[in-house]
């Protein structure tokens, strides 16, 4: 059975991609930050429909500008007991040995970097420090995860890694400079990581959701809403599942000869650009 690393999946679509993946096979490690509760759910509900999954808890967006200070991760035997968080050198170099330990020999197949975070604010008004949270939670905790596993996946000469990036990153967002380049440095990272990994068998992709219907777009004004329809050519927002099934297809074995790309999910938006 393969085993796929989703981070941030204890809700929205993150988790839509937990239970997408967990549907096509997968063993699925479901990763959270702070929503404990949400992600039991995820696991639960994976486990209802039959699939193995396990919640692990770290925080990617810990300060990794101090050489890599201690940052927390649970493995699955404390998971289980509910018992308190083991420290690791690097939280995103953790959390990857405490799923390859869950995963057994065969280890992770697919890498979903999903968490992030969002902050917004006019350029000439945002610290250092708000631009810094953003690109540690967004694009460092890629990268590292990234380190953490290229080796694993090329010594076994097979994996995928998927980064959830958005159209902010081709596109540009009002108010989201920090937002906007960290998703747009996922894309650079997917080629070059693509590029680097293609002789180990190894895929890296990208998906640009559109506006998607979650808990972080609920609160639209509705006169902002009414624009943004506008300029969707299908005239609507998308779902998390709909996000989940293109990242389920680049997880799967059809997509193996597919590398370096990223797959638009936005109701055709960025073909308007």
């Amino acid at each position: 059975m393969r085993t796929a690393l989703v981070t941030g999946s204890a809700k929205g679509i993150g988790r839509a991609i937990a239970l997408a993946l967990a549907r096509d096979g997968f063993r699925v490690a479901v990763h959270y930050r702070s929503s404990q509760e949400e992600a039991q759910a995820t696991v639960a509900a994976i486990r209802a429909a039959g699939g193995t999954a396990e919640a692990f808890a770290a925080d990617l967006a810990w300060d990794n500008r101090n050489g890599g200070a201690d940052g927390p991760v649970r493995d699955p035997a404390a998971a289980q007991a509910g018992g308190a968080e083991a420290p690791g050198r690097d939280p995103a170099a953790a959390l990857v040995a405490a799923v390859e330990a869950w995963a057994g020999p065969a280890g992770i197949h697919t890498l979903v970097c999903n968490a992030g975070i969002i902050k917004s604010q006019l350029i000439a008004f945002t610290r250092l420090e708000e631009w810094r949270d953003v690109m540690t939670a967004n694009l460092d905790s890629a990268f590292l995860l990234t380190k953490a596993v290229a080796r694993l996946m090329a010594r076994r000469k097979a994996g995928r890694i998927i980064y959830i990036s958005s159209d902010a990153g081709l596109l540009g967002d009002l108010m989201r400079a920090a937002y906007s380049a960290s998703k747009a440095g996922l894309l650079g990272l997917a080629k070059t990581a693509a590029r680097e990994l293609a002789a180990s068998n190894v895929t890296v992709n990208a998906v640009a959701p559109g506006i998607i219907t979650t808990d972080m777009t609920a609160d639209i004004p509705e006169t902002r809403r009414a624009k943004q329809l506008d300029a969707i050519p299908l005239a609507r927002f998308g779902t998390p599942e709909e996000v989940a099934g293109c990242v389920s297809f680049l997880a799967s074995d059809a997509a193996g000869w597919i590398t370096g790309q990223t797959l638009c999910v936005d109701g055709g938006l960025c073909m308007r650009a």
